[in-house]
Order: C-alpha cells, then sequence, then structure tokens
C-alpha cells in the first residue's frame, strides 16, 4: 500500500500571483515579489535535488522570473500553484493545501498604536491578571522583543503584537512570566479571537537578559478550526495513520492527526527521516518546516534564507534515498516572504508543486486543492474536498 509525504518549506514562494497587486507591505503592492528567484539572484543559490526535480523550470512558469543557478532539465513532476483564499497566511495556505479554500475573509487588526481594540486588551489583561499589555502594535517578532523585553521583565505584562497576517501574537518570558501561563493565557484568549475571525493567537516564549533576549522552540499556535473536513480527516477517518511534523498539529486544531511530532527544522528533519522508516503502508505523513519564514523572511535577510533553502536541499535528497518505491513525496509552500522585499510580512505568490515518486511530467498551473485531491488519490482514500487530482 503506497505512503505519501507533503512537506510545506513554510514562504517559499515562486511569484507571479495574479493578484499580488491587491497585497501589501508598508503599502507596497507585492506585484513582483519572487522569493527564490530573488534569493537566487542576491545570494545565489545551489539546490540541486529540488532544481532537478523542477524548482527551476517553477519559477520561470509561475512569474516569467528565471532564478539564476537553477536552470536544470527536470526529472520529477512540476508545477506551480495558485491560491484562491483571500489571505497570504499559514492557516490559509495550509487549508486550500488540504482542500478546503478558506470561505471567508480574515479579521486584520489595523495599523495603529492601540492595533488592538479595548474589548481585547481588556480581555488580556483580565486572563494575564496584569493591569496593562505592552507593545499594542505591528512589530517584528524579534525586534519587538528586544524594544519591550526589559519592560515585561520589569512590570510582567505581556508583550502583544500583530502584523499584516490575522494573527495576535503574544510574546513573554519563560522564567519570568512561565510558559505554562503563556501558554494557558494564549489558550483562554483563542476562542474570544476565532469569533471576530482571526485566524490565530500564538504564544512566542523566550528567555534571557537584557540585550540578549532569545526566542525559544515552545511556541504555540492556537488556530481557529477548518470549516470542513481536510486531507487529514479523510485519511484518518479511511483508517490510514497521520503523522504531523512541525506546526501542523497546531494549524489543524489536531483533528484528524495520529501522531505529532515537534521541534526545530533540524529535529523535524530528523523525524522525517525515521518517518521514511517507520510510518507503515497507508500512511500520510504532513510537514511544516517554518525557519525559512520566522528566521530569514520576516527578518529580510536573503543570505540566510538561501543558506537554509541549501540545507533543506541536501537533506531531501537524503530523503529522496530512502523512500521506497510506491512513495509519493510532495515538496510546495503556503505562501511566499520574499526577504529583499519591503516591510517585513509575508509575500503573494504562486508556490512550487515538486513531486518525487510518478517521474518526469509537467504538471502546469495548478490549484492549492489540487495537492488534497493527489495525495487522496495516491492513497486510494474517498476524498470529496476541492481540487482535482494531477496524478
Amino acid at each position: 500500500m503506497p505512503r505519501a509525504f507533503l512537506i510545506v518549506i513554510d514562504s517559499v514562494g515562486i511569484g507571479g500571483a495574479p493578484d499580488a497587486a491587491q497585497f501589501f507591505n508598508d503599502d507596497h503592492p507585492d506585484t513582483g515579489a519572487n522569493t527564490v528567484a530573488h534569493i537566487a539572484r542576491d545570494a545565489g543559490l545551489c539546490v540541486p535535488v529540488m532544481d532537478a526535480l523542477g524548482l527551476g523550470a517553477a519559477v520561470t512558469l509561475a512569474s516569467g522570473d528565471v532564478a539564476p543557478g537553477l536552470e536544470a532539465t527536470p526529472n520529477g513532476a512540476w508545477g506551480a500553484a495558485t491560491e484562491v483564499s483571500i489571505g497570504k497566511d499559514t492557516p490559509s495556505g495550509h487549508w486550500e493545501l488540504a482542500g478546503v479554500p478558506v470561505p471567508w475573509e480574515w479579521h486584520v487588526f489595523p495599523k495603529t498604536e492601540p492595533a488592538f481594540p479595548d474589548v481585547v486588551t481588556k480581555r488580556i489583561c483580565a486572563l494575564a491578571g496584569t493591569d496593562g499589555i505592552l507593545a499594542n502594535r505591528h512589530a517584528s517578532g524579534t525586534a519587538v522583543i528586544d524594544e519591550e523585553g526589559p519592560a515585561h521583565l520589569k512590570s510582567g505584562w505581556p508583550i502583544c503584537y500583530t502584523s499584516a497576517d490575522s494573527v495576535l501574537q503574544i510574546a513573554a518570558h519563560e522564567e519570568a512570566f512561565g510558559l505554562e501561563r503563556l501558554h494557558k493565557l494564549c489558550a483562554d484568549l483563542a476562542p474570544m479571537l476565532h469569533e471576530m475571525r482571526v485566524g490565530r493567537v500564538i504564544a512566542r516564549p523566550f528567555v534571557g537578559d537584557t540585550g540578549h533576549f532569545k526566542r525559544t522552540a515552545n511556541r504555540k499556535d492556537f488556530a481557529i478550526a477548518p470549516p470542513a473536513s481536510t486531507l487529514c480527516d479523510y485519511v484518518h477517518d479511511a483508517g490510514r495513520t497521520v503523522h504531523a511534523v512541525g506546526k501542523i498539529g497546531d494549524i489543524f486544531s489536531m483533528r484528524g492527526i495520529d501522531d505529532l511530532r515537534k521541534g526545530s527544522d533540524k529535529a523535524l528533519m530528523g523525524h522525517l527521516h525515521d518517518l521514511m522508516d517507520e510510518a507503515a503502508d497507508g500512511a500520510f505523513v504532513f510537514a511544516n518546516l517554518v525557519e525559512f519564514d520566522s528566521e530569514y523572511g520576516h527578518r529580510r535577510n536573503p543570505q540566510g534564507y538561501g543558506a537554509h533553502l541549501e540545507w533543506f536541499d541536501a537533506e531531501l535528497g537524503k530523503l529522496l534515498e530512502r523512500a521506497r518505491a510506491g512513495d509519493l513525496v510532495i515538496v510546495t509552500a503556503d505562501h511566499g516572504n520574499d526577504p529583499t522585499w519591503v516591510g517585513t510580512d509575508h509575500t503573494r505568490e504562486r508556490v512550487p508543486v515538486l513531486v518525487h515518486g510518478i517521474g518526469a511530467k509537467a504538471l502546469g498551473q495548478l490549484g492549492f486543492a489540487d495537492v488534497a485531491a493527489s495525495v487522496a488519490d495516491h492513497l486510494s482514500v474517498p476524498y470529496s474536498g476541492e481540487g482535482a487530482s494531477f496524478l
């Protein structure tokens, strides 16, 4: 019985989104953003495994751009996927890849100070047992910790911030504030935010002293549940095992998931290697590697982003060597985050769909949901979600 591995390399866009002009960074439209092509142009990029699968060809198909150095003739199946959900955020991208385009427009907090309405601020204070909150604005996660961390240690008030995404993030010191207390605060706040159609409340713990603050791997996302059955549900309901690697469990509210494995990207890659050996026939492995986005995209660091892509490419080669006959391995992304772009937010882009296990094949222009339909087709499980199989 075949297995399927769906690996989302978070934010690795390839430009060309037809509606990019409707999405903005610092009042600048995302038209022309291209994560992969611009990293290759500005930092250089050596990713022979993904390029052989069709990454360079997918960039050109998506956007018309040429990524310097990515010019291999594909020996895998490759295409470019376009999102229809009205967002360039993590839940929208992942849900649609799992067959459920978002049927509503997310609530986004205004770029004002304060950013949050009084009712939200009062609720945070009541749950945290504090007289106030810090930040209350759009901010970069690492920068806001440096800026507000000293006041947080002195006052005990949580650091609350947002971005162009539908999200409210709360940062707090693991020791001074308490990790369990932070997680409980976010969990208790989430229902109110979900009613407002805010996609996620994210706990962002950090450690260290003034001038040396560092976020930890104990991040936890409290996401609104998908409004319909996803690929995870269909596979689980068919009696197969669904393994979630990374923040997939958070994104899908653990629905349809049997096994959850978390950690840093390097730890997650270790889990993927293990699952290549351990996953049973008929299993579905759904993984998200997030450091492309959180560590390099938002921080506008093309050199670091490129180096992380090269690390992933080498690891992907090892994974494919261990794949069994009949395995389907798909590498894709959920949105873009061009590190050469203005601002610090995600960028609206098409994403690559690179496929090992079905031979060399040009898949053409796809929809995100076609990925879900194809995985279900490969696993021979009943599926009535969006999308069409490209197998």
